[in-house]
């Protein structure tokens, strides 16, 4: 390999034209605008795949409305920790994106983000009690400040008047509200990244080039084997550093880099699948993004959710998502994906996942067979007056979960994201899914860690970083007046209009309350 052209050296090569080689590529042009960069997609336009605005819920995921972030303990108790993590990484993205508006690199924040209010729902009297302990405990946390709670039909009517509407009143049903929730288009967000760094930082977006492999090089570095799909050619480029973001497309390619850390790692393909409103008068009823409860078996990126959206200047309605099942890693992948991850190394892995997710694969099953009167009444729990002919199916993005060795089951399942990396952070490769886009600017700030660790411990770096993102490396509870402050300041700056209630001013009994 070291006897090939090369044809371009740079100092940092990213595989992949979604949200997170844009961020990541924004980012360090942000802090050192002499960094060489180059992007490289596989299809003809960036943000096709996961970062769509179909192709993933837009939730600006900030564990305000998802339950699966809060898990009940065997005692009865909530933990939420990940909550509190989720939402902490989303305030990260909210800085970034304050910082670029203020800064004239975003122009107007009403074409990627709108105020959305956050909704948990649930029917049964186990569940209301277990979201009424949900609220009580996530509401102690200044994160979650302003959290409403209720079971009156009187209110949830105001609320989420579509889902009321037909409902009778001796069912026993509850909500939770947070009404400093959003809603993002990370598609056009994606974008609007690639056009201010072509624009502005002279960094190409090659599109219709596929990395081919990814070598080491000379005086450790990384020769990347380059193939353009139109004109066949095919070239090499050298890099410091290369970042295999590319969804799906991450795994298979990260196999082939000759690290050891790669080893074990496989991948779970998920499709979904949305139930899309094609009623303007029903889309107009319903302004909110309302989360239930997984059903026994689900993966919790299954959770059933009815959701507003703003796609292409309309607002939309979708209802899911529903399980499919393609052996792609991508949309625009191949039905050998699957079956081409599977190695010597990550046999036992594989393996044991599946061994140990019967209920997984019995659930799929299940929804694979779904007809469209079968989605329908999955809506209905939702929509009591839902028509069929009102709704129709669209297939959402291609989902490609992290195996990983354990040493008790062989292999794992995780549901989350995972940066993957060389020793020397020389190769990093972001694997998983949800909640995925919303805390991009958080992994990202963590690959740069991993990628260039002198230089980010520099002074030079850190103020930058700070400048970007204030509270990427601050505590929330010894800066809670700080962060308070900010969280208002992005939310004017976003033109985030919702009402945001702040620790000290929030009634301290109301929360207490709800467990009487």
């Amino acid at each position: 390999m070291s006897k090939k052209k090369i044809k371009e050296h740079y100092d940092l090569i990213c595989v992949g034209g979604g949200i997170m080689s844009a961020t990541l590529a924004l980012m360090l042009k942000l802090i050192d605008k002499n960094k060489k960069i180059l992007i490289l997609e596989k299809l003809d336009k960036v943000a096709l795949e996961s970062s769509a605005a179909w192709n993933n819920a837009g939730t600006g995921h900030s564990a305000f409305c998802e339950m699966n972030y809060t898990p009940e303990r065997e005692d009865g108790s909530i933990d939420i920790s990940k909550a509190v993590a989720v939402c902490t990484q989303f305030e990260k993205s909210r800085q970034f994106w304050s910082f670029l508006i203020e800064n004239n690199y975003l122009d107007n924040p009403k074409k990627f983000i709108h105020p959305v209010p956050h909704h948990s729902w649930v029917t049964g009297k186990e569940n209301i009690e277990f979201l009424k302990r949900r609220v009580a405990e996530m509401t102690k946390h200044p994160m979650f400040a302003g959290m409403k709670f209720s079971e009156d039909f009187s209110e949830l009517a105001q609320w989420i008047p579509l889902m009321i509407e037909g409902r009778d009143r001796a069912e026993k049903a509850a909500a939770t509200r947070m009404e400093f929730g959003t809603e993002v288009n990370f598609g056009t967000l994606t974008r609007t990244y690639y056009k201010v760094l072509e624009e502005q930082f002279e960094t190409p977006v090659y599109t219709e080039h596929i990395v081919k492999d990814v070598d080491p090089g000379k005086n450790d570095e990384w020769l990347v084997k380059i193939k353009n799909r139109k004109t066949k050619e095919k070239f090499y480029c050298d890099s410091e550093h290369v970042f295999i973001g590319a969804g799906g497309g991450a795994l298979p390619l990260l196999q082939k880099v000759e690290i050891d850390e790669k080893d074990g790692y496989g991948g779970f393909p998920v499709s979904g699948e949305w139930l899309i409103c094609k009623n303007p008068e029903v889309i107009k009823e319903h302004h909110a993004k309302v989360y239930g409860k997984a059903e026994v078996g689900a993966p919790p990126m299954s959770m059933p959710h009815l959701d507003t959206r703003h796609i292409d200047g309309k607002q939309e309605l979708l209802f899911g998502p529903f399980a499919g099942f393609s052996t792609k890693f991508l949309k625009e992948g191949s039905y050998l994906d699957l079956f081409k991850s599977i190695k010597f190394d990550n046999l036992p892995s594989m393996w044991g996942v599946f061994w140990h997710n019967i209920p997984l694969t019995k659930y799929l099953i299940e929804q694979v067979r779904m007809d469209h009167e079968d989605r329908m009444q999955e809506l209905r729990k939702f929509v009591r007056n839902a028509k069929s002919e009102d709704w129709e199916l669209k297939v959402a993005g291609q989902r490609v979960q992290i195996i990983k060795r354990d040493k008790k089951e062989g292999g794992i399942l995780e549901f989350g994201t995972e940066v993957v990396h060389s020793k020397d952070g020389k190769i990093t490769a972001l694997l998983g899914a949800s909640p995925g886009a919303s805390v991009a600017v958080d992994i990202m700030i963590k690959v740069l860690q991993i990628a260039f660790p002198n230089e980010a411990h520099s002074k030079e770096w850190e103020e930058k970083l700070s400048e970007m993102v204030p509270f990427w490396n601050k505590e929330l509870e010894s800066n809670l007046a700080k962060f308070e402050e900010l969280r208002s300041k992005c939310s004017q700056i976003l033109e985030i209009n919702a009402p945001y209630f702040s620790r000290t001013s929030m009634d301290e009994t109301s929360t207490q309350s709800l467990l009487r």
